[in-house]
């Protein structure tokens, strides 16, 4: 993950059908820029969640795009992922970071500093601050303000992601202020014009930015 400017990083929907979602996935990828995917399944079973990751991950690496398991770094690493990404309740990051070895460490840092600058002395090599909008897809703990990418982005060398209801009508001040990833989840998976198009939109909308 990196490179000039700000990217798309796609989180999926909590609940999905392997072999079915395949497809909407290949699409959306083929739709445009994206550095990232984050595999993000709760509450299921860890056989569904080992079919997931195998019927996915070619999907995605095929295309020259990270993926990024959510919140397990041991099956990251056993399933030939590039990385994992951890919350605050999750695996403890420096636990993570030597887990995952080499492998990409995502850490999510609400809206603080505090946490953002911890999860960097553990070796996170990006960090996430969220939510900057209402978002329907997890209950948001904190509200962020688009300043905090700025502060990360002057001072910091791993790459911020910003998360939490972003849309392409609303990401241009997160883009303004520093973000180098949008994390989406909605904007994408539930366009009306399906995900390809959702992809476009963000796309367009960071360009214009």
């Amino acid at each position: 993950m990196g490179g000039d400017g700000c990217r798309l990083y796609l989180i999926t929907p909590p609940q999905l059908e392997p072999v079915a979602f395949a497809g909407l996935l290949a699409a959306a990828l083929d739709a445009g820029d994206v550095a990232a995917v984050q595999l993000r399944l709760k509450d299921i079973e860890e056989d569904a969640l080992r079919r997931a990751i195998d019927v996915l991950r070619p999907v995605v690496q095929s295309r020259g795009v990270a993926f990024l398991m959510n919140d397990r770094p041991d099956l990251a690493v056993k399933h030939g992922c590039d990385g994992a990404h951890v919350g605050q309740t999750d695996t403890a990051a420096a636990v993570a970071r030597k887990i995952l070895g080499d492998l990409t460490l995502g850490v999510t840092c609400h809206a603080s500093r505090d946490l953002a600058m911890t999860a960097g002395d553990d070796g996170a090599d990006y960090v996430a601050f969220g939510a900057f909008f209402p978002t329907v897809t997890k209950e948001a703990s904190t509200q962020a303000d688009p300043e905090i990418l700025t502060w990360w982005h002057d001072l910091m060398e791993p790459p911020c992601v910003a998360i939490g209801g972003i849309t392409a009508a609303n990401c241009a001040p997160l883009v303004q202020a520093g973000a180098d990833f949008l994390a989406v989840v909605g904007a994408v998976w539930n366009h009306p014009d399906g995900p390809a198009a959702g992809v476009r939109a963000m796309n367009a909308a960071i360009a214009a930015a």
